[in-house]
């Protein structure tokens, strides 16, 4: 059963994704850090640095954005040996990023990572427009399918049905949900995207001055109930009746009129519903596990270290077996973890030292199979010489 729980208190609202009683996904919004990610503008050219390869865009916000030569050039899909040389022989015959920009020329970019305290968000020129089934590509042409839709046949069928539907130089990503959707269900989901593509072409080509916003993102309760059309929200409880008609013309929005919405004016549903204690995990580095071991969590600027210690637990037999079972208890609750903290990018992970290859590739296994209860996009990478664990994963962004 999922719940969703949406707590305002002053000006930050809480977004608390519940399964059977226990959080899993958690989010922040407020008026006074509003994100970026996924709005598109019509930026503005600050400053080119052709000894990185890359430019600072004005968008109009507090801080200029950054964008790297590889984000203006066109998309191409990189998961193709081919294709991956193609876009080497682009770069190496392209001199300078100079030839394609200029300072104070307009640009449409699209913020693919929002700003930190110590950096300015990401652009691309790469549009993504989410939809229930697909994620649209103006300028891209090629169509790839989500991981989770394993089988190959419907892989086929998804992709001739979409390449049909879609104009002439666009693309797109077939999304998990779109898994077994009929032809017309389909169209109607890119007919709505074309139509919000047109908009804001119109809006660039209407533009009197720039920088200036010409789409915004749709915020993290709508992706949410977007992404989980395939699983059952039970209810939502909001505690604020602007929140609560926010969500209400959202459903109508999606067409998603099933779920029940309550409105507890003025509560703190942190408290009502007794997830402080768990909330308060949250925040926690140290991690403990059932069996007495724990992991601990930092967070740096470049990626995210994962430590899995055997803490209080002996075993009891010899040591391999000892540390594969603090090992595996540990690989389920990172995936939670990854989840939960909605960590993005680099991860690694330092587990206990495991001398037997077959276990190493039980873990690997174990991990993937875990993250598949991840909305998110992931990739375990597997173990290095130094036995660490690498993988990735792509935080909950607003455009994908």
């Amino acid at each position: 059963m999922y719940e969703i729980i949406v707590n305002k208190q002053e000006n930050v609202k809480t977004i608390i994704l519940l399964e059977n009683g226990t959080v899993v996904e958690k989010y922040e919004e407020s008026e006074e850090n509003a994100k970026t990610e996924g709005n598109i503008y019509l930026g503005k050219v600050q400053n080119v640095l052709p000894g990185m390869q890359s430019a600072f865009i004005d968008i109009g916000e507090k801080r200029n954005t950054f964008i790297h030569l590889k984000d203006i050039l066109p998309k191409i899909d990189v998961k193709s040996v081919e294709m991956q040389s193609s876009i080497q022989e682009q770069n190496n015959n392209l001199k300078n990023i100079k030839q394609i920009i200029s300072i104070g020329m307009p640009i449409l970019v699209q913020v693919k990572k929002d700003s930190t305290n110590k950096k300015g968000a990401r652009v691309s020129t790469h549009i993504s427009l989410p939809g229930k089934y697909i994620v649209f590509m103006p300028n891209a042409e090629f169509i790839t399918v989500s991981q989770k839709i394993e089988d190959e046949a419907e892989k086929v069928r998804l992709i001739s049905i979409v390449k049909k539907l879609l104009p002439k130089g666009s693309g797109a990503i077939i999304r998990t949900s779109s898994e077994n959707k009929d032809e017309v269900t389909l169209k109607s989901d890119i007919d709505k995207l074309l139509k919000e593509w047109k908009k804001i072409e119109t809006a660039k080509d209407t533009a009197k001055e720039f920088p200036t916003l010409l789409h915004k993102n749709d915020g993290i309760l709508k992706k949410l109930f977007i992404d989980m059309i395939e699983k059952k929200i039970d209810k939502v409880i909001v505690n604020d009746s602007e929140s609560y008609e926010e969500i209400v013309e959202t459903l109508k929005e999606i067409n998603n009129l099933s779920i029940k919405v309550e409105l507890h004016n003025n509560q703190d549903l942190i408290e009502e519903y007794c997830l402080t204690s768990q909330m308060e995990k949250i925040q926690n580095r140290k991690v403990w596990l059932r069996c007495g071991g724990f992991i601990t969590i930092d967070k740096t600027e470049a990626l995210t270290a994962i430590d899995v210690n055997s803490g209080k637990y002996i075993g009891t037999k010899d040591l391999e077996q000892t540390v594969y079972t603090v090992n595996k208890e540990a690989t389920k609750e990172i995936a939670k973890q990854l989840r939960l903290r909605d960590i993005g990018g680099i991860v690694v992970i330092d587990y206990i030292d495991m001398k037997l290859s077959e276990n190493k590739k039980r873990i690997e296994e174990l991990l993937e199979t875990e993250l598949r209860n991840d909305r998110s996009k992931t990739q375990v990478i597997g173990f290095t010489k130094l036995n660490l664990l690498e993988m990735t994963r792509k935080h909950i962004g607003l455009n994908e």
